[in-house]
This record gives structure tokens, sequence and C-alpha cells, in this order.
């Protein structure tokens, strides 16, 4: 828990940053690149997370790999380094791009599918979901192979189950309690 508020802590700190620098978009795209590498790559974070690895080849490691970085993100991974927070990097970059996106209006629609989404199908939903909520939207698409078919669409709190395994419980639950 104390780490899920110092992740926000940090990211706001950066996004401020960013801002004043003019940089929060390249910044943002940095995070969004972080978060995900670190979600793909379970040695890194494994190495991240090690009591076992020194924070200098913590810190060597992260700048090889994102040396590309704007230099507000090579800040923030020398922030943590130095601070002894190296481990909450991901959770950092996450709430980052959540803090940008809010601050750009943009909210997230996560669209669960059994099969990846078409880009037809892609921009239907992007419709659907900037209609009811007012917003510009994001969509994160998630394959499921579990929920048979349909998709599950979920807009911050809101969500629309319209998958065929929900339907089959529903019957299910009917069948039961008769």
């Amino acid at each position: 828990m104390a780490g899920a508020r110092a992740a926000i802590r940090y990211a706001k700190a950066v996004l401020s940053l960013a801002s004043d620098r003019k940089t929060a978009d390249a910044v943002n795209a940095d995070m969004k690149l972080i978060a995900s590498t670190i979600a793909e790559s379970k040695d890194l974070n494994d190495a991240l997370q090690s009591p076992v690895i020194s924070a200098s080849v913590k810190k060597a490691v992260l700048l090889e790999v994102f040396k590309k970085a704007d230099k507000t993100t090579l800040s923030l991974i020398d922030t943590l380094v130095t601070n002894n927070r190296i481990a909450i990097l991901g959770d950092v970059a996450s709430k980052y791009t959540q803090l940008f996106d809010e601050s750009k209006g943009i909210q997230v629609a996560t669209v669960t599918t059994a099969i990846p989404l078409t880009d037809a199908l892609k921009q239907k939903v992007l419709a659907k979901a900037k209609e009811l909520t007012g917003k510009d939207i994001e969509v994160k698409s998630i394959v499921d192979e579990s929920i048979l078919g349909g998709f599950i669409l979920r807009v911050g709190d809101i969500q629309y189950n319209a998958s065929i395994a929900n339907q089959l419980s529903k019957l299910k639950r009917e069948f039961s309690i008769n």
C-alpha cells in the first residue's frame, strides 16, 4: 500500500515537472514504454525487485534499456535509485500515464474479447464508449478466450458484460433456482 501511495506521489511530481518543461507528451511515451517493458519482461521486473542486485547495477540496466528516454524520465530513474525506490518504477510509470490521460480529458476503455479486435470493431467500441462518457476515449484491448465470445467493456467504474460466458452463467443460475 505504501508503495502505491509513493508511486502516485512520484508520478504527480514527474507530471508537474514534465508539464513545466513542456515535455509531458514525450515523458508519457517513455512511461508507456517503461510500464509495458517491465510488465512483459519477468527478468527485468525480478531484477528491479531483487534486494541482492545493487542499485547501481539496476540503474545501469535501466539506462541501457531506456537510453533514448527524455531527460525528465532519466531524472526519475536517478531519483528512484537515490531514494532506494527503484522497485516501484513500473507502478510510477502506470500512474503517470493514468494521470496524464486524466489531465488531457482522456479516459481508458478496456475491452475484453475472446479474439483480437478488428479495426472496424475497435472504432465502433470507441464511438459507443465516447457516447457513454462524453470524453475522449483510448481503447485498451485484452484477449481472454475464457469468455467464449462477445465482449466485456469497462470504462472507469462502468462495466458492460456481453460475454457468452456471462450469459451462460445467468442461464445456469435461472435453472438452478427453479
